[in-house]
C-alpha cells in the first residue's frame, strides 16, 4: 500500500495539469444557425483566440441550452450559453436533468431572451387560447426554448400534449414549416432580432403575427421561482407587427464546469469586456453586456470564483 500511494497521488496530479493545460483549448456551446447564441458564440471564440495568449476557442453549433448543460456536465472544456431557467434546472437535478445534477457556474449575465410566439396571418392564430387544435413548434429537443415553451403552455391553461399537434424544430426549420403551410405557429426563445424570424417577416405576401402571452409570467413565476419577466418586443422589431408583443422574458448567462481553472475563467470574462465592441459588431444584443447587469440575483447559479475576482476588480461584489 505504501508503493501505491505515491502513484495515485501522481496520477492525478498529472490529471489536474492536464485539464489546466487542456483548459486553454476550449469549446463554445452554442445553439442553431437561425438564433442568436450562434453568431455571438462565435464572436466569443474570435476574440478568445485572438487576445488570450494560448487559448484556441471554437463555437460549436448545438440543439440549445439543454444539451449545452449536458456539454459542461461532460466535465470537457467547455463554457457555454444558457437561459436561466434551464440552468437552475441542470444546477439543481430538475426536469430534463432529473437525477443527474450538473455542477455548473456562472461566468457572466449577458442578455435578456424573449419568447415569441409566431405566427401568420391567416392561420387563425390571434391568441394562446387559439393554438389549441393546431399544429405548432414548441422548439428542438435539448433547446431551452422547449422548457420554456411548456411553461408558457402550461400557464396559459393548454395541454402541450393533447391541446397541440406538436412538433419540434429549431427556429429556422420552424420557419421553413410555416413558409410551407406544415405547421400554423412556433416557439421560439431569442435575442432580438433573430435571424429567422426577421427572415419570415420579410418573406412576400406573409404578415407576421406575434401572440401577446406576457400574462403567464405570474403563473410561471409562482411554480418555479422568479425567472421570468414581463417584457414587449418593439412593434418595429420585425416588420409587419401591428403594435408591441407583450411577451415573457427570462436572461441568458455564459457558464462553465466548476471545475474550470480560476485564471482560465478570470481571463475568458475579462476578455469579452475588455473586446466587448468586438462582439457588438457581431450581433447588437452584445450591447447588453454590462458590468451593472452583474448580480447575484440575476442568476440562480453561483458565480464561478473566476468571475468572482474579476468583477470584484470592478467594484461589484457576488458573494
Amino acid at each position: 500500500m505504501n508503493f501505491i500511494k505515491p502513484s495515485v497521488a501522481t496520477f492525478l496530479a498529472s490529471l489536474v495539469l492536464t485539464f489546466s493545460a487542456n483548459a486553454q483549448n476550449i469549446s463554445i456551446a452554442t445553439g442553431g444557425t437561425g438564433g442568436v447564441y450562434y453568431p455571438l458564440g462565435g464572436g466569443m471564440a474570435a476574440v478568445l483566440s485572438k487576445y488570450v495568449p494560448g487559448m484556441q476557442a471554437t463555437a460549436e453549433v448545438t440543439g440549445g441550452s439543454v444539451d449545452n448543460l449536458k456539454l459542461i456536465g461532460s466535465g470537457k472544456p467547455y463554457i457555454a450559453l444558457t437561459m436561466t431557467d434551464a440552468t437552475q434546472d441542470a444546477y439543481r437535478g430538475e426536469d430534463k436533468f432529473k437525477g443527474n445534477k450538473i455542477p455548473v457556474r456562472t461566468l457572466m449575465i449577458l442578455y435578456p431572451n424573449r419568447m415569441h410566439v409566431v405566427s401568420i396571418e391567416g392561420r387563425g392564430v390571434a391568441k394562446m387560447s387559439d393554438l389549441k387544435g393546431k399544429r405548432v413548434s414548441t422548439g428542438s429537443p435539448g433547446s431551452a426554448t422547449e422548457v420554456m415553451a411548456f411553461r408558457v403552455i402550461e400557464a396559459a391553461g393548454l395541454d402541450k400534449d393533447s391541446d397541440l399537434k406538436r412538433e419540434r424544430l429549431g427556429v429556422a426549420e420552424s420557419v421553413n414549416a410555416i413558409k410551407d403551410g406544415k405547421i400554423d405557429a412556433f416557439f421560439w426563445v431569442g435575442g432580438l432580432p433573430t435571424a429567422s424570424v426577421t427572415d419570415l417577416a420579410n418573406t412576400p405576401g406573409t404578415k407576421l403575427k406575434m401572440i401577446d402571452h406576457a400574462e403567464t409570467v405570474a403563473a410561471m413565476n409562482k411554480k418555479y421561482g422568479n425567472l421570468y419577466v414581463e417584457d414587449a418586443i418593439p412593434k418595429d422589431m420585425y416588420r409587419g407587427m401591428d403594435s408591441d408583443n407583450k411577451q415573457a422574458t427570462v436572461m441568458n448567462i455564459l457558464v462553465a464546469h466548476e471545475s474550470m481553472d480560476d485564471q482560465v475563467a478570470y481571463n475568458i470574462v475579462k476578455t469579452i469586456f475588455d473586446k466587448r465592441d468586438d462582439l457588438i459588431a457581431v450581433h447588437k444584443e452584445a450591447m447588453n453586456l454590462k458590468l451593472e447587469n452583474q448580480k447575484a440575483s440575476a442568476s440562480p447559479i453561483p458565480f464561478h470564483p473566476g468571475a468572482v475576482k474579476y468583477f470584484a476588480e470592478k467594484g461589484i461584489k457576488l458573494n
